[in-house]
């Protein structure tokens, strides 16, 4: 009888979405608490310069994905699988630039959800931490097509952090605030 309480309350422990294990907080480094903490304000600064100054194509495209409300990552969501993933940077060197889709995927490798960006010059890849409901974070490194993926923490200049938010019911939205090179908030859009 005791080995099924057991059994049971792993399977409720399953039911949830696979997230990383472990203390995001332990994790994150000076720098990318730092990110976060200043997330709301760097956020209103980059829309409004991707606003002032972007295209009214690019702004258009960029209102509809930002006025999307978050849904819960709850309820047997599931990440994993092949997705459509674009870059879009607001502020910096650019005010607001949209780059074409490439592929992404999403593994859960026993230990949580995992993003690799496939294709594409500037690459990605790192793993998701849940947050509550509706909003995940992530910690990631970037790297480049020819360079082999790095590992969150091995190096301060290509280390990446975001809230990621579910937008759809097969839609991911990912916010990058004050990423080392180029803009002043990225995200990353994935769809399938």
């Amino acid at each position: 009888m005791r080995w099924l309480v057991i059994a049971a309350l792993m399977l409720l422990g399953l039911a949830g979405p696979a997230h990383a294990d472990g203390e995001l907080d332990a994790r994150l480094t000076a720098t990318d608490k730092a990110r976060l903490a200043d997330y709301a304000a760097t956020r209103a600064e980059a829309i409004a310069e991707a606003k002032q100054g972007g295209s009214s194509a690019d702004i258009e495209v960029l209102e509809a994905l930002m006025e999307k409300e978050p849904l819960t990552f709850r309820n047997g969501f599931d990440l994993t699988g092949k997705w459509k993933c674009r870059t879009i940077k607001l502020g910096g060197m650019l005010p607001l630039t949209i780059y074409d889709w490439f592929d992404c995927r999403i593994t859960d490798d026993g230990s949580g959800w995992y993003l690799v960006k496939t294709t594409g010059s500037q690459r990605t890849s790192g793993r998701f931490y849940d947050d509550g409901d509706a909003r995940l974070v992530y910690l990631g490194a970037l790297h480049y097509s020819r360079d082999k993926p790095l590992d969150y923490g091995n190096d301060a200049e290509r280390n990446q952090v975001a809230y990621v938010f579910r937008t759809g019911p097969e839609e991911l939205r990912m916010e990058f605030p004050a990423p080392k090179f180029e803009s002043r908030l990225d995200i990353l859009e994935l769809k399938r």
